[in-house]
């Protein structure tokens, strides 16, 4: 099996360096292109006004490719110019803090696998939900498990299937469950705060209602200690407002 391996925490993230020693033990031939500094809720931004730059890593038995760009970016890059050999899967991950509901809009991680499914690669992102993770080598080979047993050819073209671990160890978990991601949106606001030079800044804060998050959902699954699998498929189109447009506009 041959893996592209990516993220947008950035190439030296705990997440990252777990996938890529477990695929390695596990006999998986894996090739690491990731950003080289954090890329969190870039979205499916992609650079077309700045050159892509890549700096090779070699350390502490690690290799990999760092871009300087977006996590689509990666994956564009690699697909298309740095890997002699087309990947078999590619893996986004893993991500420190969940990716559930309206993440999966916001999420490089999500969006970097996305990227890879629209260029007819199987793919896969897997995050955790903790922002500050400490060993993730057993969420890590869980995964890796996990790639062999997707039925990937019965699934429906650019599907990606979103993996969510909860923040305990893999066999303290419930179990896993297929579920689909929850439709609640973010409540956010913004603290304002005074820098060191006495000028205001607005800093991001938000919350997933809990009371409207529904029970069969990945983010209240994931809170009660589920291991989460969504297959997402990006078809925006909203086919209900079809005849109502039709009857109004034409």
């Amino acid at each position: 099996m041959k893996v592209l391996l990516t993220n947008d925490d950035g190439i030296q993230a705990t997440g990252l360096r777990a996938l890529y020693h477990g695929m390695k033990k596990a006999g998986i031939e894996v090739k690491v292109v990731a950003p080289v500094s954090e890329q969190s809720a870039v979205g499916h931004a992609v650079s077309i006004s700045t050159p892509l730059r890549v700096k090779e890593f070699n350390e502490d038995g690690f290799h990999g490719l760092g871009v300087y760009g977006t996590p689509v970016d990666c994956v564009k890059l690699a697909l298309s110019t740095l890997l002699k050999k087309k990947p078999d899967i590619v893996v986004s991950g893993i991500n420190s803090g969940a990716n559930v509901g309206i993440d999966i809009l916001y999420s490089g991680t999500v969006s970097a696998a996305t990227e890879g499914a629209l260029m007819g690669i199987p793919s896969l992102a897997v995050s955790y939900d903790d922002f500050n993770p400490g060993d993730l080598s057993e969420q890590a080979d869980y995964c890796i498990g996990l790639l062999d047993k997707i039925p990937w050819d019965s699934l429906k073209e650019k599907t990606v299937i979103n993996l969510n671990f909860p923040a305990i160890p893999t066999s303290e978990t419930k179990g896993v469950k297929i579920c689909p991601h929850t439709r609640v949106s973010w409540q956010d606001w913004y603290d304002s705060r005074i820098d060191p030079r006495g000028h205001p800044y607005y800093w991001i804060n938000g919350v997933m209602p809990p009371e409207r998050i529904s029970p069969d959902t990945d983010r209240a699954l994931l809170t009660e200690g589920f291991i989460t699998v969504t297959p997402l498929h990006f078809d925006f189109n909203d086919r209900d407002s079809f005849d109502i447009l039709q009857s109004k506009l034409l």
